[in-house]
C-alpha cells in the first residue's frame, strides 16, 4: 500500500539521484498528519464553539490548576505567540467571559489572567470530544506502537525546544 508521500519520494528520487530524500519519507508524512490534525482539532473545537487559538489558551490555564491562574508571560510562553497577540486573545476571550483580568498581587504593574467557571466547562467538554477524536485516529495503532511513536517524536521535538 502506497501513500501521496511514497509517490512525491519516488518521483524526487527519479528527478534528483544525487540526493538523499529518504528524510522526505518521515518529515513529508509529519506534515501531512499535521494538516490533518489541525482539521479534526478545528472540527473538534468548532463543535464547542471554540476556536483552535482560544482552546490553547484555556487549556494552558486549565493545566495551571487551581485556581486556574498565570500571567500572560506565561501564556505568551505555553502558547509560542507573540504578547501583542497574546493581549488580543485575552481581551476576546475576556468579552466572551472566558477569562478576567485581576491584579497580579506580587508585581502592581502586572496582571494574572483567571479562567472563568464558564471558559473551565468550555475547554473541558472541547478536551473530551477531542480526546475522543484523537483516540479514533490512533485506533490503527497498538498501544505498544503507539509508545513508540510517541518516544520517537519526542526524541526529534526535544532539540527545538530545549532552550
Amino acid at each position: 500500500m502506497q501513500d501521496e508521500v511514497d509517490r512525491l519520494v519516488a518521483a524526487w528520487a527519479r528527478e534528483r539521484p544525487d540526493l538523499d530524500v529518504r528524510p522526505l519519507e518521515v518529515l513529508s508524512r509529519l506534515t501531512r498528519l499535521a494538516r490533518h490534525l489541525d482539521r479534526a482539532r478545528s472540527t473538534a473545537f468548532a463543535a464547542h464553539g471554540l476556536e483552535v487559538w482560544e482552546f490553547d489558551v484555556l487549556a494552558a490555564l486549565r493545566r495551571a490548576g487551581r485556581p486556574y491562574l498565570l500571567s500572560p508571560g506565561v501564556l505568551v510562553a505555553q502558547t509560542m505567540v507573540t504578547s501583542g497577540t497574546m493581549t488580543n486573545r485575552i481581551d476576546r476571550l475576556e468579552a466572551r467571559g472566558f477569562v478576567t483580568r485581576e491584579p497580579d498581587l506580587t508585581d502592581r504593574r502586572g496582571v494574572r489572567v483567571r479562567l472563568t467557571t464558564r471558559g473551565k466547562e468550555g475547554v473541558d467538554s472541547a478536551l473530551a470530544d477531542l480526546l475522543a477524536r484523537e483516540e479514533a485516529l490512533l485506533a490503527t495503532l497498538s498501544a505498544r506502537q503507539q509508545e513508540q511513536l510517541s518516544g520517537l517524536l519526542r526524541t526529534l521535538v526535544i532539540p527545538f525546544e530545549a532552550d
